[in-house]
């Protein structure tokens, strides 16, 4: 659905995947570091929603002020599809 590129701005995990839950994106970006559930928490809720409900995967990437390796390859294992480090200009 076209929505003009409105963009959506939550403050929690959860709130995340209530939204994704009901309405329609072309691309999320989740910050890795969020209290309650952390990114990849959500992104793994997002993720197993998809398949219980068979919604195509939405293309998530993280935002992270972190770029090591190592978180790249968990990022990723938790389902996210890219990771872009913060600051972003």
């Amino acid at each position: 659905t076209d929505m003009g590129g409105e963009v959506v701005a939550v403050s929690s995990g959860q709130q995340a995947l209530e939204v994704v839950r009901q309405q329609s994106f072309d691309m999320v970006f989740m910050d890795v570091q969020m209290p309650g559930m952390d990114g990849r928490q959500t992104t793994e809720a997002i993720r197993r929603w998809e398949l219980e409900s068979g919604q195509p995967p939405l293309p998530i990437v993280a935002l992270t002020a972190h770029a090591l390796s190592n978180e790249r390859r968990s990022l990723l294992q938790s389902g996210l599809d890219d990771y872009l480090t913060k600051p972003i200009s």
